[in-house]
């Protein structure tokens, strides 16, 4: 069976990362059709933490994981560490004594109990028992009304059950959700992301621009870009220790930074210097360790798409495109400004810009992949003649790769 993960993160009140919801689905070309939905879930469930890991995906944060009655009675959550998950329990699942003793078992264990889109339904009588079992509750602020909104957060407020703000997608609603008093903040806002602090943009920020202009001309001079490198004494120890981490295979020491720069080459070298100019930035923990995250994540699969698609032989565009999407973000700035500072492509430009190309195809395809956008991902595949399994085995790669590429000890 094939597994296809997406992650969306949740983050707290301080705007750090709390968790990330896993969102599974199965390929529908590779369906079995004789075995039942739910045991087909517990498949793709067990399959995706076995296949992929759970580090891999989750960094060490819990993981919020849709359940429905039947998984539930199942004991599937029991496949899993309490610290590892969050068990959401869907709106499809009806309140009754086997599922209020089913939560009380997985309270008893450690398990943490979340209600998806929980809807107070006074004629059951199991429903508030199950109010006062759960730890979380989920509220959609596109699907919930006001009224209804205003009653689970009473309820949640009088029994000290902490609230969920999901599908939030403008500033506008985050700061409804935070004057609420909701704890955790969920939703295309974040996804797409637009950040909530400013950061100043470090000066040597300049020096890595003028480098990245040096090397989009006709002629790249090496001798000035050598020199620029050499009066940034860690840029010069990043590059070597580049050369040495990733294996590039050199058959004789480096004597000097051209020497370098001439082996690994300009193609190699601007790569690295853009992925230089976020990852210096340094920020460790909220939403803009997570926007510079996603950025790496989306530079490398759509590099990595882009090799997916027969014939295509030219890759470079397309690791730009995905990383200049989110570049307004990270350096606060109008992705307007950014574009005309920079010598790009025009193909890079029009992409971002919104003008329809196979950079902009591909930059679709990928964010459709991390929103868990299943039509979008269907017809993008559909399109560029990419096998859905493979899109999401990159996927997976890319978040292996930023995620190394973001430890201390690596550059």
């Amino acid at each position: 069976m094939e597994v296809f993960v997406a992650r969306q993160p949740l983050f707290n009140r301080m705007e750090e990362v709390y968790g990330y919801e896993l969102l599974y689905r199965q390929n529908n070309i590779n369906s079995f059709p004789n075995v039942n939905g739910d045991q087909a879930t517990t498949d793709v469930l067990i399959n995706s933490f076995f296949n992929i890991g759970m580090d891999k995906l989750s960094d060490g944060k819990p993981c919020f994981i849709n359940f429905t009655e039947n998984l539930l009675e199942l004991r599937l959550p029991t496949y899993f560490q309490p610290r590892d998950i969050v068990i959401e329990i869907l709106e499809t699942v009806i309140p009754s004594q086997k599922i209020i003793d089913i939560c009380l078992e997985l309270k008893q264990l450690g398990y943490k109990l979340a209600l998806d889109d929980f809807i107070f339904d006074k004629s059951n009588r199991y429903s508030y028992s199950l109010l006062l079992l759960a730890d979380m509750i989920k509220v959609d602020f596109q699907q919930t009304t006001m009224e209804l909104r205003t009653e689970l957060e009473t309820l949640a407020k009088k029994h000290e059950i902490e609230l969920i703000a999901e599908k939030l997608e403008t500033r506008e609603d985050y700061e409804q959700a935070k004057n609420s008093g909701y704890h955790y903040f969920q939703g295309y806002y974040f996804s797409r992301p637009l950040i909530m602090t400013s950061h100043d943009v470090p000066i040597y920020i300049h020096t890595y621009f003028k480098i990245l202009e040096l090397l989009n001309d006709e002629s790249p001079n090496i001798d000035r870009i050598s020199k620029l490198i050499e009066q940034d004494i860690s840029l010069s120890y990043k590059l070597l220790k580049l050369i040495n981490t990733l294996g590039y295979g050199m058959k004789q020491k480096v004597t000097s930074i051209k020497h370098a720069i001439i082996y690994i080459g300009l193609i190699e070298l601007q790569k690295w210097i853009y992925i230089l100019t976020i990852r210096e930035n340094n920020w460790k923990n909220g939403i803009s360790f997570e926007v510079m995250h996603n950025c790496l994540i989306r530079s490398k699969m759509c590099e990595s798409v882009a090799k997916l698609i027969p014939g295509r032989l030219e890759y470079g565009s397309f690791f730009l495109t995905g990383m200049f999407s989110l570049m307004d973000t990270i350096m606060n700035r109008e992705r307007k400004e950014i574009l005309s500072d920079l010598p790009l492509d025009e193909t890079i430009v029009q992409a971002l810009s919104g003008e329809k190309n196979i950079q902009r195809d591909v930059l679709q395809l990928v964010i459709a992949a991390e929103t868990a956008d299943w039509t979008s991902i269907g017809h993008g595949c559909k399109d560029l003649n990419i096998p859905e399994k493979e899109l999401f085995k990159v996927y997976a790669e890319s978040i292996s790769w930023a995620k190394k590429l973001l430890d201390d000890d690596y550059l």
